[in-house]
């Protein structure tokens, strides 16, 4: 039996009857607030949230051209039993095993939303419910793909009278009570999602799980010498040269293919590292990992209390004048970063200090190769602007919207280039920019930064020119750095 999801990226959460053991749900590209937090199931590596209230606003404005029903080519009559999955189904042709890891994420990543009605262990449900082979299965709960919840979310607002039905059905307070594993919890509680770690871990009735089919690969890692990548080791800590186009900790789907993981395996340390900070995927330098949960704790205090200071070098395609600069960044979760460089009410501050900025060569066609550089055709791609940053604030993306903002994006970024040349195109395009459109109401303003985000581009794959050069601590007493950056190699 096949099973045919969605793969679209912004689809808001939908219940709908697939076999007599499960519901589906279809995940949204929503900004509410959030309970139960995913990503998203596209190429873009957005994040999705799930809420016990939902914005059918947001949802009407970006996908009212998708018809909220039970398409056939997605779901399976609710008389319909579920069987041992066929081995020669095509189906398990396309889903064997997650490693070796394929070279690059060619396929689209995908999400699945089911409710248990009859309790089981978890790879049992998920192998019979999506037809999937039990090894493959057992795969993405290694690599933290598996996800559950003790209680669904709340169907939106446009859902059908059957999908609303079938929510209630799991959620209504006589149920709930029955359940003693909820018992003392809020529903909203009851709604935050945990990982499944174990194949034979048992989920009762009415647990909601999600499932990253395909998950965020990151190929990259089979490729590094880690242990030339080591910077330092202390009995407390690890200081890493983080590599280009890995992760530092994971994803939602992926925290097995991590500099975390990777790093612990090439030191040989019978304990896992633990993340104490965050650098962008396709930025590379130093990423401190602690050795213990008690350290890991002390270097969040020292970031918390701006004991760490963090120099980036950053390669810009044009020229950036030196001395402290000050944006304010919308604040939601999704990316691309939008800043502002007046003062919104709500948006949050964020500032850099260029220390230095000085041309250098453009990286040559075999170094732009090597590390997946893309220029958009850049009007001047004879000199670049390698700027050395002193980053007085940690916001995501910061360094990377704030110099595109200034007409300067960094080299290799394929999502803040092509607005910045948009903007240089056609000035005023920029609704937040130098020439600056005034807003008659709130709800204009959003519109504008949501029309503004459409002309940025995609996450970069691989590489940009960016490095997180050093990092110290204490006053400096502890300060360590990355080396030559990939451009100047």
């Amino acid at each position: 039996m096949a099973i045919v999801s969605s793969s679209s990226s912004a689809v808001v959460p939908k219940l709908r009857t697939i076999t007599n053991l499960t519901l589906q749900l279809i995940p949204t590209l929503s900004t509410a607030s959030a309970t139960i937090t995913t990503t998203a199931t596209n190429h873009h590596h957005k994040t999705t949230t799930f809420s016990s209230v939902l914005n059918s606003n947001l949802f009407n404005l970006h996908h009212k051209n998708r018809a909220f029903t039970s398409d056939s080519t997605a779901v399976v009559s609710s008389s319909s039993t579920l069987s041992t999955p066929n081995p020669n189904s095509t189906r398990h042709e396309e889903y064997g095993r997650l490693l070796p890891c394929p070279a690059e994420n060619s396929l689209p990543r995908n999400i699945e939303h089911l409710v248990v009605r009859k309790g089981g262990p978890i790879l049992d449900f998920i192998a019979n419910s999506l037809d999937l082979p039990r090894l493959y299965v057992a795969d993405l709960i290694h690599f933290g793909a598996v996800h559950y919840a003790l209680v669904c979310p709340k169907p939106p607002s446009t859902a059908t009278m059957e999908e609303i039905k079938l929510y209630k059905e799991f959620t209504k307070p006589s149920v709930l009570r029955k359940r003693v594993s909820i018992k003392g919890k809020t529903v909203r509680e009851a709604q935050n999602t945990h990982r499944i770690t174990h194949v034979d871990q048992f989920v009762e009735e009415g647990t909601y799980v999600r499932v990253h089919v395909r998950p965020k690969r990151f190929p990259r890692c089979y490729e590094i010498d880690w242990r030339s990548r080591i910077i330092a080791v202390t009995e407390s800590y690890v200081v890493l040269n983080k590599p280009a186009g890995t992760s530092v900790g994971g994803t939602t789907d992926n925290i097995e293919e991590t500099c975390v993981t990777f790093a612990t395996r090439a030191l040989e340390l019978t304990t896992p590292l633990r993340t104490t900070h965050q650098i962008d995927n396709c930025t590379e330098g130093c990423v401190v990992l602690a050795r213990t949960k008690d350290y890991c704790s002390v270097f969040h205090k020292k970031i918390m209390e701006k004991q760490v200071k963090k120099l980036y070098l950053a390669l810009a395609a044009a020229y950036v004048p030196c001395g402290v600069m000050t944006h304010y960044v919308q604040p939601i979760r999704k990316s691309p970063k939008i800043v502002s460089e007046d003062l919104i009410k709500e948006w949050i501050s964020c500032q850099l200090e260029v220390l230095e900025c000085r041309k250098v060569p453009w990286p040559n066609a075999v170094l732009e190769a090597k590390y997946g550089i893309q220029d958009f055709d850049w009007p001047n791609k004879e000199f670049a602007y390698e700027c050395k940053i002193n980053l007085l604030t940690g916001r995501t993306h910061q360094i990377r919207a704030q110099l595109a903002a200034c007409g300067a994006p960094i080299v290799g970024d394929s999502m803040y280039m092509p607005a910045a040349m948009a903007e240089i195109a056609s000035p005023g395009l920029n609704p937040f920019g130098r020439y600056k459109k005034q807003f008659d109401s709130e709800a204009e303003r959003e519109y504008a930064a949501q029309e503004w985000a459409a002309k940025h581009g995609k996450e970069p794959g691989l590489a940009i020119g960016l490095q997180a050069s050093q990092i110290s601590w204490d006053e400096g007493n502890h300060c360590y750095e990355a080396g030559r950056p990939w451009w100047s190699q």
